[in-house]
């Protein structure tokens, strides 16, 4: 049998899987890492430590393999985005901490930028906001005040860039569209760097990687990698748009969401890139290869839910509400509603549509009556509240009424989807193979490789383990929903001193 092997490089760990023809899994290995936080707001990975735990996986991964007498046909990788690392190219040593997507420190940058008036020009270049969250920034601090020199041994990119550049033994250093468009320096219309950003940040060309499609052959393993040399190197997407491929939403219109660490909101838009949209990201969802040699690039909306399931792990390692995240569904459901309690769970700022990295968490309707179950279901429905938000902005935006949502991540319960299909009010789907996103990473690497012929045959895999319908009476929705309104108008700004400053 042949497999193809996707690499998951995730915010708190690493995976893994070898994937089948039918798109199921068949052997997976999983690791986790070192979380650093050494300032509040900052958020760091130990890039070595990263690679460690690849090859530990994909050593574990091998073994099973080669038990079950299977090869491989390729090796797809799909990454925490907007992390970034910069490493030497000489030495292969990392120079710095990688700094992580939901890292804070370059906030005021942020400010300041945009009080210079450069919000229009990343607008209209990148589809992003000024925002903390893009890696732009961070590549800004490392220069600067990470006390790196940009020369020519200096390397800089995110995860994907750092893996392939280890699992090629240093020979290639390269990204996708898919990642590039999530660092504030580059150009979507065009799918090149842009020098104008590149300029204002302080990044010069020479430490980017070069672009390639998301699938397409880009490179072949070196003997140093655990899984043995020469084996094709062919998918490369950032988590959330791998998650969009492995769901197989190839027309416009089809949504997902990932209801993971945070929750990712992404719908096509199709060929046409889409003009920028208040409160919302316009990104690339996936660049394939076309005869005239030209990628293809398709296109996303998306909105970034800082803190979903990361607020369930708060629940028990905060505030000690449970023992373990499974106990979460049976302690909110204990109670028929919140009794008015309303959690906004701004961690780390709020991301789409409201993009305030100085909003902070708040709860909010709290009575002598206000049991743990209540905080807990308030949790529960914060994550179905804020993806509401998110698809409400979408489908105002780009005219296209969703007819379904299709849904994956660890924090995707049938508990949670039952409260997002009542905000909706349109069915929600899970898929039964739940790691989406290592599918999609897979299925990018098989179609360059020939082992799925085209986007139909990858479509025709997509199964559904459930669909959760509204709930025939839907009467409290609304004046719940604009009770939660309130209370994130409550949490804004409060970093800064003063609501929705």
């Amino acid at each position: 049998m042949t497999v193809v092997v996707a690499i998951d490089a995730g915010t708190t760990g690493v995976r893994a899987i070898a994937f089948n023809h039918l798109g199921l899994p068949l052997s997976s290995s999983y690791r986790e890492f070192t979380q650093f936080f050494p300032q509040p707001g900052w958020v760091e990975h130990d890039a070595n430590e990263i690679w460690t735990a690849i090859q530990l996986v994909l050593s574990e991964l091998k073994t099973a393999l080669d038990a079950a007498g299977e090869t491989i046909a390729a090796i797809g990788i799909t990454d925490q985005r907007e992390t970034i690392v910069a490493w030497d190219r000489s030495t292969g040593q990392p120079c710095h901490r990688a700094i992580v997507w939901q890292d804070r420190r370059t906030a005021d940058y942020c400010a300041q930028l945009e009080s210079d008036g450069a919000l229009d020009l990343v607008r209209s270049t990148t589809g992003l906001v000024l925002d903390p969250y893009f890696s732009g920034t961070k590549a800004h601090w490392l220069f600067t005040e990470g006390g790196i020199t940009p020369d020519d041994s200096v390397a800089i990119g995110t995860i994907d860039s750092w893996l392939i550049w280890k699992l090629t033994g240093g020979d290639t250093h390269v990204t996708d569209a898919t990642n590039a468009s999530r660092t504030m320096l580059f150009d979507i219309r065009s799918g090149e760097w842009s020098d104008e950003l590149c300029e204002l940040l302080g990044v010069p060309r020479h430490v980017l990687p070069q672009v390639v499609p998301s699938s397409g052959r880009v490179a072949v393993t070196a003997p140093s990698c655990a899984l043995g040399s020469g084996i094709p190197i062919s998918g490369i997407a950032g988590d959330q748009q791998a998650s969009l491929f492995g769901q197989a939403c190839f027309v416009p219109g089809m949504a997902k969401n990932t209801y993971g660490t945070g929750s990712f909101v992404l719908m096509n838009m199709g060929t046409e890139c889409p003009a920028p949209v208040e409160g919302l990201l316009t990104t690339i969802a996936w660049s394939l290869p076309t005869e005239s040699g030209t990628p293809q690039l398709t296109y996303a909306y998306e909105g970034a839910i800082f803190v979903t399931g990361s607020g369930v792990q708060w629940l028990r390692d905060g505030l000690h509400l449970i023992d373990n995240s499974n106990e979460i569904t049976a302690l909110a459901s204990s109670v028929d509603s919140t009794d008015g309690v309303f959690v906004v769970p701004a961690f780390t700022g709020l991301g789409s549509p409201w993009w305030d990295p100085y909003a902070r968490g708040t709860i909010l309707g709290i009575t002598r009556g206000t049991t743990a179950a209540h905080i807990a279901r308030a949790m529960l429905e914060a994550i179905a509240l804020q993806t509401r938000d998110v698809v409400d902005a979408m489908t105002n935006a780009g005219g296209l009424a969703l007819q379904s949502l299709r849904a994956d991540g660890g924090a995707a319960s049938d508990f949670v989807l039952q409260l997002q299909a009542d905000q909706l009010g349109v069915p929600v789907h899970r898929p039964t193979v739940s790691e989406t996103t290592a599918l999609g990473a897979a299925y990018l690497a098989g179609l360059a490789e020939g082992f799925w012929d085209s986007l139909d045959d990858i479509a025709e895999n997509w199964a559904i383990d459930i669909t959760i319908e509204p709930a025939s009476d839907r009467s409290m929705v609304e004046p719940g929903h604009q009770q939660w309104l309130r209370a994130v108008e409550r949490s804004r700004g409060w970093a800064k001193g003063s609501p929705g400053d």
